[in-house]
């Protein structure tokens, strides 16, 4: 038996391939969409792949299931609950799929969606009665469980999940063997979960005795716990739940189509129709000059993540990007589902060499300069943009807070005069901030170089 973890960092996403040498026939479970990786080792090894599944309806990224039906010939499996545009083989609790020295056995674990599940792998040339490993899906992190809150947009309150999720964890995964290992679809940095750990596997023991959600508790105690404290999900998460359910293009036709490069003026044409002119270089370079009116995520932070945030999903987009990275964010893009990209800006900021009208500088300023502007009789006001939590953990003296994923809408709230400086954590979020407020109409604004952090190193 091959089992072998898929882990895509931007994202913290785990995707799984189960083989069996003897049938040649390998499983691939929660793909990412774009699916070369496992066709390559498919044929390396001279696998192949019959079936995928999914453990539920992902929020948080758009699934390979469709691409690996239609390339690889996969039939789609997912739990008994779903509904979806798509034909599948729906799966309950104690159905099986063996093959070779291989068998997959469904543990229906609702809780985080009405309709995950979770998958036991056996290696019956080792062991025919005890599960080799679990995989959990987003019931069951390392650290962590799944959030309960993702559904509420249909009809479906946290309290009724978690108290599902609850019944998942004690009635199914619990009763597993400490020797079990657990292998989950997310690690740190998702946003499905609260304190997950950077560790992509573990084992049911250690979770058992380590894992705070799965501590001795009445069910009560445990809806408390998994449903306080949870982030806000991003605004792309309904929109990825949804289109996971339904038939929609596959991403080597979206790349095929988006792919493209544009002149200037059809940039400028797009733009002025509504569409997103999204900026994905570094924030140095972004601040040095940019094109007035673009959006600023840059490609190397949770770029997808901000990017499913602060853009809409059914307008166009047109990416700028440092020539030759052009791919790499539309294919992230995708990834999200955001397959709306038109083309990108031929030559990048280059095209703008005779425009010098059309760009735009934003300022920057360190915790330092800061620190003595603060000083002054007629400091600047400064915006915190940050999550809740981290502004309560703590927050530069007087700053007025609103968070990123509410800053177009509140931006109303700001004083209309003087100067506006601007920080988050590291840098990251603040330069797509300035973006934002660029085109609500300010100008005197800077940027905290390093975020928060710089700032407690001169405080």
């Amino acid at each position: 038996m091959i089992l072998k973890q898929y882990y895509l960092g931007c994202l913290a996403h785990a995707s799984y391939l189960i083989a069996d040498e003897e049938t040649r026939t390998a499983v691939v479970v929660d793909p990412q969409r774009d699916i070369d990786q496992y066709l390559a080792d498919a044929r390396e090894h001279g696998w192949t792949i019959r079936h995928v599944f999914l453990t539920h309806f992902h929020a948080d990224f758009l699934a390979g299931h469709l691409e690996l039906r239609d390339r690889a010939g996969a039939s789609i499996h997912l739990g008994a609950e779903a509904q979806a545009e798509y034909d599948f083989t729906p799966v309950r609790d104690g159905d099986r799929i063996d093959f070779g020295k291989v068998r997959l056995e469904v543990l229906e674990t609702p809780g985080h969606t009405p309709e995950g599940i979770s998958l036991l792998v056996y290696d019956l040339e080792k062991d025919d009665s005890t599960p080799h490993a679990v995989l959990t899906g987003d019931t069951l992190f390392i650290g962590d469980v799944g959030r309960p809150d993702l559904m509420a947009s249909v009809g479906i309150s946290e309290t009724e999940l978690a108290s599902k999720l609850y019944d998942s964890l004690h009635d199914k995964l619990l009763k597993l063997p400490d020797a079990t290992l657990v292998y989950p679809a997310h690690g740190a940095g998702s946003m499905c979960g609260k304190n997950l750990s950077t560790d992509t596997v573990s084992t049911m023991g250690a979770q058992r005795r380590h894992n705070d959600a799965l501590q001795p508790m009445s069910k009560e105690e445990f809806i408390r716990l998994v449903t306080a404290g949870q982030n806000e999900a991003p605004a792309y998460f309904s929109y990825d739940a949804t289109l996971n359910k339904q038939e929609h293009e596959t991403l080597d036709r979206s790349m095929a189509r988006s792919l493209k490069g544009l002149p200037l003026q059809d940039v400028l044409r797009l733009r002025n129709q509504g569409a997103h002119v999204l900026d994905v270089r570094d924030a140095t370079y972004y601040s040095a000059g940019h094109l007035v009116g673009s959006t600023h995520v840059g490609l190397d932070g949770k770029f997808a993540t901000w990017a499913g945030t602060v853009l809409d999903p059914e307008t166009p987009i047109v990416v700028l990007a440092e020539p030759g990275q052009e791919k790499e964010a539309i294919l992230r893009l995708g990834r999200i589902g955001f397959d709306q990209v038109t083309g990108y800006l031929e030559g990048g900021m280059q095209a703008l060499n005779e425009r010098p009208d059309l760009v735009r500088r934003t300022e920057r300023i360190t915790a330092g300069d800061l620190a003595e502007q603060l000083a002054d009789p007629e400091p600047p006001v400064v915006l915190d943009v940050r999550s809740p939590n981290e502004h309560e953990s703590g927050a530069i003296k007087g700053s007025m807070h609103i968070p990123l994923n509410h800053l177009r809408k509140r931006s109303d709230e700001l004083p209309q005069q003087g100067r506006l400086v601007i920080y988050c954590g590291s840098g990251y979020r603040s330069s797509i901030a300035t973006s934002i407020l660029e085109q609500e109409g300010w100008k005197d604004m800077q940027d905290l170089v390093g975020g928060f952090a710089s700032w407690q190193k001169v405080r």
